[in-house]
């Protein structure tokens, strides 16, 4: 369905059950659970979907080594339950959505005899709390077994290293998944819509101000509750509802950085458990680079925090300790920095050390608010704010669904899929596996897409073709070029010169489907070169 359709829905639409604000993995979430449900669900972000935070994570489904090590070391209780359910959420993700998600063995290097202990123990410990979802078992691996999934790493005094699991995904692609999931159910949902204001029949919320960013119309939309899944601005919208609310977050950004070809992607990732600032740091295979983060540093609001060079030096410093050779400046070809929204503890000392879990509010007026959590707990962070709203409006709906529920681009995929793309449209082996981990079993609408002349590629040395800028734009809502080259594929999170070298054809592509005049071309020009000119 076309955005303006979606858009003349919502305006018509009587009071509806929920408002979701927030197109992120939580809002999102919480979309595709309550409309599966029953409940009538509009979900809208004033951006595009993960556009911010939850497109600027570190693509890892994991329960959190780093908080385990904190649980013990510390005997803080909560961590240790954290880190247990986050394990076995770990599974309903992989399980759920298998096109965006794959097991991830990783390596923790060993350089001195003395860490094999605690590390083992340490990881021992994650497996028994996945229990029967665990992903295979951690363990010593020899030198010549780390050295040849990792063939990266710094082999002077390499001991060898221990092996665990965790899972990769697609952060920006299985957002968008879970919206268009929830649309395929019945709610409706649009990025680029902004809540401005909200309305209240004297203290109580009934709905809110709509603002579509690209026309600037604004209209009011009725419902019987509103959801805050606004992430880091969770804050703001709390104060729109309350002036006098008292903070709940703590902000702080993490940073990534992509090296290119010259490090080629290793079979594991790889943890690195000593820095100087106590976190753990990763070195991950992404779409045939390595994907490093992240960085942990306070920061403001922003909606497209830019990348410090203070967090480049940071992640150059202790990738030059680890892998040879040693990385420089010259080797990133993406850069990219995301806010987390962390409850706010004023115990806590730093940042990393505030504990990555979230709370529900519901104010006076009836305002719901989700804060905190990570990618691997979406899922049951949607299904708590859910039981809170059904409860609280006593709403008559089924129980949760979305321990079973497969999202969108899920239903009757296979492993092997990719070989019936290269067998029925000739697509090479590259493309196919790219489509068929990208868009599931809807690759096969791209192919026939790019069956008619649109199979060239976008970029060098990157299996990205023309048709998927035209699915973009007819099946997920994209609306923008900066939407395609950025999270519709993964472009310019990946290599920022290639993301520059497709751009022209990518809104040549966009202005013929949408129809853009002069003037909405040279805009959308303008905000890519503004874009794509600085690290994202």
């Amino acid at each position: 369905m076309k955005r303006t359709e979606i858009l003349k829905q919502i305006k018509q639409s009587a009071e509806i059950d929920l408002l979701v604000i927030g197109g992120g993995a939580t809002g999102c979430g919480i979309a595709f659970d309550a409309v599966s449900r029953g409940l009538s669900v509009v979900l809208v972000e004033q951006n595009d979907f993960a556009e911010g935070t939850s497109g600027r994570s570190s693509k890892l489904i994991h329960g959190g080594v780093r908080y385990l090590e904190m649980a013990v070391k510390q005997l803080d209780r909560d961590q240790y339950h954290l880190v247990k359910e986050g394990l076995h959420e770990r599974f309903y993700f992989l399980r759920n959505a298998p096109h965006l998600c794959h097991p991830l063995p990783l390596i923790s290097p060993l350089y001195k005899w003395w860490q094999l202990p605690q590390i083992w123990i340490g990881l021992k410990l994650y497996d028994f709390l996945s229990g029967q979802h665990s992903l295979g078992p951690s363990g010593y691996a020899t030198f010549a077994t780390t050295v040849a999934e990792f063939p990266l790493l710094q082999r002077s005094g390499l001991k060898g290293g221990i092996r665990y699991y965790d899972g990769q995904f697609n952060d920006s692609r299985m957002a968008l998944e879970l919206a268009l999931s929830a649309a395929k159910r019945g709610a409706l949902v649009a990025n680029h819509l902004a809540a401005v204001d909200l309305q209240k029949n004297g203290d109580k919320l009934v709905g809110a101000v709509l603002e579509d960013r690209l026309t600037l119309e604004r209209f009011e939309l009725s419902a019987k509750a509103v959801v805050n899944a606004t992430g880091p601005f969770g804050d703001q919208l709390r104060t729109l509802d309350q002036p006098n609310s008292v903070p709940m977050l703590t902000t702080s950004s993490g940073c990534h950085i992509v090296l290119d070809e010259s490090y080629p992607p290793p079979q594991a990732g790889l943890l690195i458990t000593e820095t100087e600032d106590d976190r753990v740091l990763f070195v991950l295979p992404w779409m045939g680079r390595c994907l490093v983060g992240t960085t942990d540093q306070e920061a403001g609001l922003n909606e497209h925090p830019q990348v410090a060079q203070k967090d480049i030096d940071y992640l150059l410093r202790h990738l030059q300790k680890v892998l040879d050779p040693p990385p420089t400046a010259d080797n990133i070809t993406a850069s990219w920095s995301g806010l987390r929204p962390l409850v706010h503890d004023p115990k806590a000392h730093d940042s990393s050390r505030i504990l990555r879990d979230f709370v529900i509010e519901e104010s006076v007026s009836g305002l719901f608010t989700i804060v905190g959590g990570k990618w691997t707990s979406y899922r049951r962070m949607a299904e708590k704010l859910v039981d809170r709203v059904v409860a609280s409006r006593r709403f008559s709906v089924a129980a949760c669904q979305t321990e079973t529920l497969a999202v969108h681009g899920a239903e009757n995929w296979h492993p092997n899929g990719w070989q019936t793309l290269v067998d029925a449209f000739s697509l090479s082996e590259a493309t196919a596996r790219y489509l068929h981990a990208s868009y599931g079993c809807y690759a096969t609408e791209v192919a026939r897409l790019a069956a008619q002349d649109l199979s060239a590629q976008l970029a060098d040395s990157t299996p990205c073709i023309e048709a998927e800028v035209l699915y973009a734009c007819r099946s997920e809502l994209a609306e923008r070029a900066i939407d395609v080259l950025v999270r519709r594929l993964p472009l310019a999170l990946l290599d920022n010169d290639l993301a520059k070298q497709a751009a022209p054809r990518v809104l040549d592509l966009m202005s013929a489907e949408k129809g853009w005049d002069a003037q909405r071309c040279a805009a959308e020009k303008q905000l890519l070169e503004k874009r794509l000119s600085v690290a994202l």
